[in-house]
């Protein structure tokens, strides 16, 4: 789907929501945005920074007080490691911009033990607990790693607002923007019927094979994951990319952000050492904002774009693209991981620009 100004130039569909059973696509499927979340439980984040409710210099630790007397490992010169006090604390930009020190290993025995205590119901506040009690790789903001950070975020949210994040998400981003068909919960019984079947492309095998269908993300149902926790349809997250890509204001009207919050968001937050280990995951001539990759330099990213677009993509193949320069928004979604993001990203980016330069 690609909207400009509001409206929508172009929609297309192909293809099975089921294949086994030859159920064509209707554009009424939801499908798991992996982390395509991500973009959303950050303007969520920041629309509780507007409101002045944190700063981004502010320590974690004042809000959530087991991230205040962190450790990481350092490596010894006999390639042993040692764990050592952190010197600097894990700020809330660290949370946005994926430089806090974290992994993205949701199998620590922390988190285990966290599962287990919880009956696998996993509250979001007691696994940014269990988060905090492992070793931080490296000392925060010194490096770029792709991590839990955003899931810490959304616990965040919560400690700041009051509310579960799924339901703050809910008063201030799904609800406004009449994204009716999109939670950080599971979705209801009656609804499950609409969501895609999930494909994983196995390259060992030359095919694509089924999944169960879920994210591996989400922990238990009190889990509401910022990294990847949001079930959405295709009409429902563009509705999402619209208004960032119109300075914060839906189709409807509702703003849910302010440009400045949003140009802030879209700017490149990273140093010159985290900016090359983000190059290295990532393509060429991006930087990282508050949580979205921001083209910088599209002679040297080979995008016939413009600087300033952002987004994020999803590992089952959602794709957010999103330009304020040219009140531009696109979102293509399919349910498949594995399926080679980057080049889909890259060649739907191009195309969608070639056609409205045309």
């Amino acid at each position: 789907i690609v909207y400009q100004n509001h409206k929508q130039i172009f929609r297309h569909m192909s293809g099975y929501s089921n294949l086994e059973n030859k159920v064509k696509i209707s554009g009424n499927e939801l499908y798991n945005m992996w982390s395509a979340s991500k973009v959303i439980t950050c303007a969520a984040a920041l629309t509780l920074y507007e409101k002045g409710l944190f700063s981004l210099s502010d320590p974690l630790y004042e809000y959530m007080p087991e991230f205040k007397k962190m450790y990481r490992k350092k490596l010894l010169s006999d390639k042993t490691e040692e764990l050592v006090p952190v010197e600097k604390d894990i700020t809330i930009l660290n949370l946005f911009t994926m430089t806090a020190g974290f992994t993205y290993n949701i199998n620590t025995p922390y988190i285990k033990d966290a599962r287990q205590k919880s009956n696998n119901r996993c509250p979001t506040r007691e696994i940014a607990r269990a988060i905090a009690s492992s070793p931080l790789i490296f000392e925060p903001g010194t490096h770029w790693n792709y991590s839990l950070c955003h899931d810490v975020l959304g616990a965040l949210i919560e400690v700041v607002s009051g509310m579960r994040f799924a339901d703050y998400a809910e008063k201030a981003i799904f609800g406004p923007l009449e994204m009716n068909s999109s939670t950080y919960k599971t979705p209801a019984e009656s609804e499950m019927h609409r969501m895609a079947t999930q494909y994983s492309y196995r390259k060992d095998l030359g095919r694509f094979i089924t999944t169960n269908n879920s994210c591996g993300y989400k922990l238990g149902p009190d889990y509401d994951s910022g990294g990847a926790g949001v079930v959405s349809s295709a009409s429902d997250y563009i509705k999402f990319a619209d208004a960032m890509a119109n300075g914060g204001i839906g189709i409807n009207g509702e703003k849910i952000l302010n440009p400045s919050t949003i140009n802030l968001m879209k700017k490149n937050a990273l140093d010159e050492i985290c900016l090359s280990e983000f190059s290295q995951y990532y393509l060429q001539g991006y930087g990282y904002g508050l949580g979205v990759r921001t083209l910088m330099d599209p002679k040297r990213a080979g995008s016939k774009g413009c600087a300033g677009e952002f987004g994020w993509n999803g590992a089952a193949g959602a794709i957010v693209i999103i330009d304020p320069e040219n009140e531009l928004s696109v979102f293509y979604a399919q349910h498949m991981l594995d399926g080679d993001e980057k080049y889909m990203f890259s060649n739907l980016r191009d195309t969608v620009y070639d056609c409205i330069k045309s």
